[in-house]
């Protein structure tokens, strides 16, 4: 009698183990993403407690090529909205590219008040050195670049660059003081951990850049767990949607 009831709570062990491992959601992420999503993961967990959701932070543009390469993960959320939708042209997907929201980028500073001179703040001969995200596979990067070409002074600082691979880096770069300044994510600069460094901001004019519009899809690895598609649409709910907005994630509108 013992012996079957240790037997039986070693299979249950077991089979309990193996399916909380099947049933895990394991997602890649860009890392503008990072206090947003984990505080919507936060809520998610409270109304699916058994549905562990793993997220691997990054640069959009490596996922893309480590998912294209077969990388196991369930979820993809990208920077660039078009990132997913090029996997879902390669038929690596299964769902519709949804939209999360648009992101904007900003100057950040904890040497000087970048709202007093604007763009201008990066000409600021006391400060050496610059940071921004890759352009060769950061949309954040990519979108700084093209701010600094529309004001024209791209050529002017470039030699001051200090290159992050992705926008998390970037960010810990002006707030640790390896720069002195920097063009990072809106809802980087709204964290807490940016938020308690002092550091003063400038909302980049959205015309001087094209859209920051971010997306998500379900990738082909997903097909045999369950728990994708409930994160997948939680992520569309209005708590969700409530929490992007508080980390400067502004929604696409809606055309009727």
């Amino acid at each position: 009698m013992i012996k079957k009831l240790f037997l039986g709570l070693i299979l249950t062990f077991i089979f309990e183990g193996c399916n909380v491992q099947a049933h895990k959601v394991s997602v890649a992420a860009a890392s503008d993403l990072k206090f947003a999503l984990d505080s919507v993961i936060s809520i998610y967990h409270k109304q699916y407690p058994t549905h562990k959701i793993e997220v691997t932070y990054g640069s959009s543009g490596k996922f893309l090529e480590q998912i294209q390469y077969g990388a196991p993960f369930d979820l993809y959320f990208s920077a660039d909205v078009s990132y997913p939708q090029k996997l879902t042209a390669l038929g690596l997907t299964l769902s519709d590219v949804k939209t999360y929201g648009i992101g904007s980028i900003v100057i950040w500073s904890k040497k000087i008040d970048p709202n007093i001179e604007k763009m201008n703040a990066l000409l600021n001969p006391n400060l050496n050195k610059i940071a921004i995200a890759n352009p060769e596979h950061a949309p954040y990067g990519e979108r700084a670049k093209e701010s600094m070409m529309y004001y024209k002074i791209y050529d002017t600082v470039k030699s001051k660059f200090v290159f992050g691979e992705n926008i998390s880096q970037t960010a810990q770069f002006v707030q640790l003081g390896a720069a002195d300044i920097g063009i990072v994510a809106l809802s980087l600069a709204l964290s807490p951990n940016m938020k308690k460094e002092g550091g003063k901001y400038y909302v980049i004019p959205e015309k001087s850049h094209k859209p920051l519009e971010q997306g998500y899809v379900i990738l082909e690895h997903a097909k045999n767990n369950p728990n994708v598609l409930e994160f997948y649409n939680f992520m569309a709910s209005s708590k969700a949607i409530m929490i992007l907005k508080h980390f400067g994630f502004t929604q696409k509108e809606t055309k009727f």
